[in-house]
């Protein structure tokens, strides 16, 4: 586990000091992973609404329902295997990419 031992004191006028709050309460970071993430060159996003992580649990229960049902129709070869894995396939990107537009930080 990496230590971080070093202070950093920065100074900032009122202003600056709330919208550094107004912009870490967005991210939903503390404020020192905030700011860890642009030095690093990374803009944090706002954090996701407590519907996008209902959302994408119903995703992932549906995904889960589209395996068990391949598997089923797989044994009993009832099945068009190939359409099949590429609506799993297109699913599983699509999960992706609502995730990495939702979720992940963007570098600048």
């Amino acid at each position: 586990m990496r230590r971080r031992n070093i202070s950093v004191i920065t100074r900032l006028n009122k202003k600056e000091q709330q919208h550094l709050k107004a912009m870490v309460k967005r991210s939903g970071l503390s404020q020192e992973a905030y700011i860890r993430h642009l030095i690093n060159g990374v803009i944090p996003n706002d954090a996701p609404s407590p519907d996008y992580f209902s959302m994408m649990k119903e995703l992932h229960a549906i995904g889960n329902n589209l395996n068990q049902i391949a598997s089923k129709a797989h044994r009993l070869n009832v099945i068009d295997v190939q359409e099949y894995d590429k609506a799993v396939r297109l699913f599983e990107k699509t999960v992706k990419d609502i995730t990495n537009a939702v979720i992940t930080p963007r570098k600048y």
